[in-house]
């Protein structure tokens, strides 16, 4: 039985009441979560983390802050061990992220394919990124 290690973030500029919520989800599925950025607009990333801890601190959850989104999507790879899933929520399919006024190339499956060939899994990575 392997464990389910979340990549999570909210964005920024949306609704502030949902944050704690989101955060207590995250957690209550989750075996380990990895709190990151999503795209916090014109909010202090950290903000953003500070409302959403609330809620995953609630769910009792290990967990760990990180509000740069690359460095945690690494960070929950190479916490991962044969059989966990890791999961990394919130972007999808989008190719951006925005930083207070500038958006910068940005995608979630780019990061984990070259975090997966830096902790060695080479080739298998690059198949569904």
């Amino acid at each position: 039985n392997g464990r389910v290690i979340t990549v999570f973030g909210c964005g920024g500029d949306r609704d502030r009441n949902k944050r704690p919520l989101m955060g207590e989800a995250a957690g209550k599925g989750s075996d380990f979560v990895v709190l990151t950025s999503d795209n916090p607009r014109s909010e202090d990333p950290l903000a953003i983390i500070n409302d959403a801890v609330v809620g995953l601190q609630r769910s009792g959850t290990k967990h760990k802050i990180e509000p740069d989104r690359g460095a945690a999507i690494h960070l929950a790879l190479s916490e991962a061990r044969r059989g966990d899933i890791v999961l990394i929520a919130g972007k999808g399919h989008e190719r951006m992220q925005t930083l207070r006024t500038e958006t910068i190339p940005f995608d979630d499956r780019h990061v984990a394919a070259e975090a997966l060939r830096e902790l060695g899994y080479g080739s298998s990575a690059e198949s569904w990124a």
